[in-house]
């Protein structure tokens, strides 16, 4: 199977999973308990009917927006992922580089395999940088200050993640799976000898702005422990008060679901939101983001960007969310798939499809601008 015969994200799934070891596959592929949300993620998008107008003229089509205050080709962004050299060994700037041609807005994790500076310094393309609030304010202190020397339009603070979710998955096929299955992981990991020496030899797999921090003087163990010992549950909104007046930019706020929250955020200084249940690797049972949507920006609209961030697979989906009222939708898995599937060029493969699926819908639609997306062309089934 090569790329050229991947016509949607779902044949993208089926190469990724031809070539990554197997824990390595289900790590990303995965969700929490049993999986309801990460499924409902996506099914949630069939329960919203498109409603066309005929005969309208479609001959070009304007998907351009503006986000952040950033001008950008289609309202889709890349949302933040952690560790892209697991899946290839480009990385994260091989994401930032094929956003960048497709202009879209790049988002680098702090838990990214790759340093602020050189995710910076990947493309010319816009990017957010996506933050953990840590024990350590110092940390995020310092992460906040390297953003703003690298050029990076906007933050993106994490919220739903005081501990991590339980990703039973894992404990069969992946990083923390028991004694027993590690006879199966090991003979996993042997069929691709290239990628355990990106791992063991190059160690390319490290969080590097953790690990190459100046809190790394303090680290005893490994990265990772520090990073779990180091999540706060005791975080408020008073310390997304604390990084809006630090940052003094865009600032999002990822992982609200409700009114309610997303109205606490913007009384604490945010400007966007993304409507995030983490991929459904966090919280069992909460809503699909596409859910979300008409009530948030029903309420918020004009205080607050909106972005879905979860379960998108197809173009029309974006065209379904933004109709709902969403200003853009996230992707993770669906550019991850493609560059497990194929590194820069498989990211692009993914964007591309995407893109045309999206592009097309608003032609079938009868909708030649994104501005003009509305209720009037979206209703939910009953």
């Amino acid at each position: 199977m090569r790329l050229s015969s991947c016509h949607n994200i779902a044949d993208l799934r089926r190469l990724a999973k031809r070539r990554l070891p197997s824990p390595v596959f289900h790590y990303i592929d995965g969700g929490a308990d049993d999986e309801l949300t990460l499924k409902r993620n996506t099914s949630a998008f069939d329960d919203y009917e498109l409603l066309p107008s005929q005969l309208s003229n479609v001959s070009s089509i304007d998907t351009a927006a503006t986000l952040f205050g950033q001008p950008v080709d289609w309202p889709v962004i890349i949302s933040p992922t952690g560790a892209s050299k697991l899946f290839h060994a480009d990385g994260e700037t091989a994401v930032a580089r094929a956003a960048a041609k497709f202009g879209m807005i790049y988002s680098l994790s702090t838990l990214g395999t790759t340093t602020i500076e050189a995710a910076a310094a990947a493309s010319s393309g816009p990017k957010i940088y996506q933050l953990y609030v840590l024990k350590d304010r110092g940390l995020t202190a310092e992460h906040i200050e390297r953003c703003s020397d690298a050029g990076y339009i906007a933050l993106c603070l994490t919220a739903d993640t005081p501990v991590a979710g339980n990703r039973e998955r894992d404990f069969v096929h992946g990083f923390s799976a028991s004694p027993r299955s590690r006879l199966r992981q090991a003979v996993s990991f042997a069929r691709y000898p290239g990628w355990l020496y990106r791992a063991l030899v190059r160690k390319d797999l490290d969080m590097v702005n953790i690990t190459l921090s100046k809190a790394a003087q303090t680290i005893e163990g490994s990265a990772r422990d520090f990073i779990d010992e180091q999540m706060d549950r005791s975080l408020t909104w008073k310390d997304v008060e604390w990084i809006a007046g630090r940052w003094k930019g865009p600032l999002v706020v990822k992982g609200v679901q409700t009114v309610d929250d997303c109205r606490k955020a913007a009384d604490a200084g945010a400007t966007a939101v993304m409507l995030s249940n983490h991929g459904g690797r966090q919280l069992e049972s909460a809503p699909a983001p596409i859910d979300c949507v008409a009530a948030v920006a029903d309420a918020l609209r004009d205080r607050l960007e909106i972005i879905c961030d979860g379960g998108v697979r197809r173009g029309n989906h974006v065209v379904k969310a933004l109709a709902a009222g969403a200003n853009a939708c996230g992707i993770g898995r669906s550019y991850l798939f493609g560059l497990a599937a194929g590194g820069q060029p498989g990211v692009e493969h993914a964007l591309g499809i995407l893109q045309a699926e999206f592009e097309r819908t608003m032609a079938l639609l009868g909708c030649n601008s994104v501005s003009k997306l509305g209720r009037s062309y979206v209703q939910r089934r009953v």
